[in-house]
């Protein structure tokens, strides 16, 4: 009988030995709960890939929350990142150059849209009361623009490209999209210059198309922008924001039509061009070059909206791509 307690006495022992010397298990690391950021934009088409990421969960796959906020102009979405209350923006280089004019408040993380020889960003085009059909007859006439954006700098390249100085036309500061848009529908504006789908909306109500950055892709495209102290604070979640977007835009580019009901949806697509429109491809993972920055600075100190060179690196920042 003793023998038997000693067997058993033993075995516990090196059981218990056996167990002191297995290997703990680590108890898993909680997932950090979700950043929310809050990106800014015009109701625009560039937008797109931040519905399809929200619809698909392709942020919150990432472990970000995207909350969208519709602004009219762009000085109403600059503010809006000014006062802290959005943490990102779909902008363009001009209004980052400003940002940062004293000190480096933003960054541009990646480009929204791009156009290309068969997908517009901005079209001008003159009022079915003009007369206007090309861009010799803009001469002395009014186009309508936003001043100080990336519109009015297309605009200005591309009308000089074609062989019209821009102190021949007379150009409109009309910063909401919807007011330039009726604006050129009563004719109170010979001409103006449109996002789409709002071009091609205008265009199918009797606007003549008269130039679009087609024919100039180098001048126009489009940014998402972040705040500084975003970029510092949580840099994880702006990674996990473009990793999101790139996601979207992979999806977008395979079924492009697929994705107009979201467009209406939010009330981007009008509803005369549910069947005609085609939703462009979308410009992948990428930032704007020296090239394109140095040209809109060179704009931006002719026009005098800035005295002093600011550097790419402080408004650029290809880092956080995925």
């Amino acid at each position: 009988m003793k023998k038997v307690v000693l067997s058993l006495l033993t075995a516990v022992s090196v059981l218990a030995g056996l167990a002191g010397c297995a290997p703990q298990v680590a108890a898993p690391t909680p997932t950090p709960a979700p950043v929310t950021l809050k990106i800014v934009a015009l109701p625009i088409l560039d937008a797109l890939p931040i519905f399809v990421g929200q619809d698909q969960g392709l942020f919150e796959k990432h472990n970000v929350k995207v909350e969208f906020i519709p602004a009219g102009s762009a000085p109403e979405r600059d503010q809006l990142i000014a006062s802290g209350q959005a943490d990102g923006m779909i902008n363009e280089v001009l209004s980052a150059m400003f940002f940062n004019k004293d000190g480096v408040r933003v960054q541009i993380v990646r480009y929204a849209r791009a156009a290309t020889s068969g997908s517009p960003l901005f079209t001008l085009l003159a009022s079915s009361q003009s007369g206007v059909t090309d861009v010799a007859g803009l001469k002395g006439k009014s186009i309508g623009i936003s001043e100080g954006t990336v519109i009015a700098y297309t605009t200005e390249r591309m009308l000089a490209a074609e062989g019209l100085p821009p102190a021949e036309v007379k150009f409109v500061s009309v910063p909401k999209i919807d007011a330039r848009l009726a604006l050129l529908k009563s004719g109170e504006l010979d001409g103006a210059v449109l996002p789409e789908p709002l071009a091609s909306a205008a265009a199918l109500d009797g606007a003549v198309p008269v130039l679009a950055d087609t024919s100039h892709p180098e001048y126009s495209f489009s940014t998402y922008t972040m705040r500084k102290e975003v970029l510092d604070a949580s840099p994880e979640a702006v990674r996990a924001f473009l990793a999101g977007l790139e996601e979207a835009v992979k999806l977008i580019n395979q079924d492009p039509a697929k994705w107009k009901a979201l467009l209406s949806a939010q009330k981007i697509l009008p509803p005369a061009l549910a069947d005609s429109f085609q939703v462009p491809q979308f410009v992948t993972a990428g930032v704007p070059t020296a090239e394109q920055y140095n040209d809109a600075l060179a704009w931006a100190k002719e026009k005098g909206y800035l005295s002093a060179d600011i550097a790419y690196s402080d408004c650029v920042n290809g880092g956080f791509l995925p």
